[in-house]
């Protein structure tokens, strides 16, 4: 079912961005419903895209969190003197 699938993900990326544009949160669930009540398999798949969408956001998020902490630590360990060499 490959036409359902790109339909679902062309659908759920245009409201992902959507959502982070006009910061509404609920845009995806208003969709959902809308077009379950026409395609509960379209809207099947297109809650599947958006939760898979917003988790890689997510996950992004905190991965680029995550780099900034580390390069902050890697910055400090750099300055710090090492205290286990010499005498």
């Amino acid at each position: 079912m490959a036409l359902i699938d790109e339909l679902a993900e062309k659908l759920a990326t245009d409201t992902m961005e959507a959502m982070r544009k006009y910061d509404d949160e609920r845009l995806f669930m208003e969709v959902s419903n809308y077009i379950g009540t026409s395609s509960p398999s379209l809207q099947e798949a297109y809650i599947t895209a958006c939760r898979l969408h917003m988790a890689e956001q997510r996950g992004r998020e905190f991965f680029e969190r995550k780099l900034v902490e580390l390069e902050k630590r890697a910055q400090a360990a750099a300055k710090t003197p090492d205290s286990g060499t010499g005498s």
